[in-house]
């Protein structure tokens, strides 16, 4: 066995228990019961060494494929502890994207232009790149992993793969094409191949480094107001209102831009009755898991119910491609304007559920979430205090009624979202619910954030 074969042999022997502690692997509910090696590419040789390698993780009757990027050298780099997976021959052997020295060449190789075995580097037609730049990986990530080019370029590692060209790829190439003003400009891209197929690896963009994120500012403007309260919000400095209202504008512009680019299409009851039963089916499904969420099953399933009832073809519900994971963490507010991030779409969907077409208020519904989260996220852990938590709840209703204003006056496909109360309303209630089972897995700190509004929401509260 070569040098190379027999590193990926002991890389694919270490992994089973090396990858639960990845904060980017997705399979963290259920024991790994198998890794095989799919493919491996070496695109360094010598000490230091740097592989792609791509997996098959099996985790009883589920089997997803990851990629990643494995170092080898004698001399161990300065990267963080939890990359470090075993040693091989008096060499170590880690998880690479922190190495500096080796991830310079992924950009190199963009530039170039270059193939090396199944992985095709490419830069988008008249993109002008600049090589020879080190990299640094941005550490707040969950589902990817994105490094950024001396402060140019930013290169996103999809960690899951899938067949196919990714669908955030896919939306900004569309938006881009369609001169879209609310997304960062790609201009390069790394495809490899799976099941025969060629799949994307990563997404090279514009990076902005002078860029602040939507849940940054929006929890300063809660600690703001929370800091004074005998001011009304609209007299408190860190008031958001008038970001929040620039920002559902933009969502406007986005849903607009992705409509003409790539089509919109009339709901017929077939497709209603099947988003009502996948609703139905998430929230009894959850109900079983989180008795929490017991007490509000049938109301919930009361508004869930009442879609079917909804006339075809409204503007409403009409169906398009759109973010599909939209909040507060997906949006970047630069000096010109707000940007989305991220058209992936719910990391643990299905590719073919995050791939389907779907009202823009699922969007909608998803922000004002996220601007109920950013409210309340003082208030978790702590005692209950009426009147903080009511000072939050006026913070919300601010921020998603200037929210809903921008997308209203920018014309978005829906037009006013308030207009489909009952659809909103349920596509709320549904993320909400999706929110429970996130929290009960994960923070259950942040239980009583979902479980509140979907006690408030399925009584026809805001």
């Amino acid at each position: 066995m070569n040098d190379h074969g027999h590193l990926v042999e002991q890389l694919v022997a270490e992994l089973p228990a090396w990858l639960p502690a990845q904060r980017w692997f997705a399979g963290k509910d259920r024991p790994i019961t198998a890794v095989r090696a799919l493919a491996s590419t070496v695109l360094v040789e010598g000490d230091p060494q740097l592989l792609h390698v791509v997996v098959e993780v099996v985790q009883g009757e589920r089997s997803e494929p990851y990629q990643l990027l494995i170092g080898r050298r004698s001399h161990p780099p300065e990267i963080s502890s939890s990359a470090w997976i075993g040693a091989d021959g008096g060499l170590n052997f880690y998880e690479a994207s922190g190495d500096a020295d080796l991830t310079a060449v992924l950009l190199d190789h963009v530039v170039a232009g270059d193939r090396v075995g199944p992985l095709v580097f490419e830069h988008e037609p008249g993109a002008q790149l600049t090589g020879g730049l080190r990299a640094r990986p941005i550490t707040s990530e969950q589902s990817n992993t994105s490094l950024v080019y001396g402060g140019q370029y930013i290169l996103k590692l999809f960690r899951k793969l899938s067949p196919g060209t990714n669908k955030d790829l896919l939306l900004h190439r569309a938006l881009q094409k369609a001169g879209c003003e609310h997304i960062a400009e790609v201009v390069g891209s790394i495809t490899g191949e799976l099941a025969g197929e060629p799949a994307t690896i990563a997404m090279l963009q514009v990076y902005l480094p002078d860029a602040v994120d939507g849940w940054a500012m929006a929890t300063t403007s809660v600690r703001d107001l929370m800091a004074e309260p005998e001011l009304h919000p609209d007299e408190v400095g860190g008031d958001f209102a008038g970001e929040a209202e620039r920002l559902g504008a933009a969502v406007a512009h986005v849903h607009t831009d992705l409509a003409a680019a790539l089509g919109a299409y009339p709901v017929d009851e077939p497709e209603l009755d099947r988003t009502v039963a996948g609703m139905t089916e998430r929230l009894d499904r959850v109900a079983r898991a989180v008795p929490q969420l017991a007490e509000y099953v049938p109301a919930l399933h009361k508004v869930f119910d009442a879609l079917r009832e909804l006339p075809p073809g409204r503007p409403g519900i009409s169906m398009q491609y759109i973010h599909g994971d939209l909040h507060l963490g997906q949006v970047l507010r630069t000096v010109g304007g707000w940007l989305l991030l991220d058209f992936e779409g719910e990391p643990a969907a299905p590719l073919q559920e995050r791939h389907a077409l779907r009202s823009p208020l699922r969007d909608v519904a998803g922000m004002l979430r996220s601007f109920d989260y950013a409210a309340r996220q003082l208030l978790v852990g702590q005692p209950d205090d009426p009147a903080m938590t009511e000072r939050a709840l006026e913070w919300a209703r601010r921020n998603r009624t200037a929210f809903c204003d921008g997308y209203a006056g920018a014309a978005g496909p829906i037009g006013d979202p308030r207009e489909h109360g009952e659809l909103l309303r349920a596509f709320e209630l549904d993320k909400a619910v999706y929110e429970v089972a996130y929290e009960h897995a994960n923070r259950p700190d942040w239980l009583a954030v979902p479980v509140a509004a979907i006690a408030r929401i399925a009584h026809g509260g805001e």
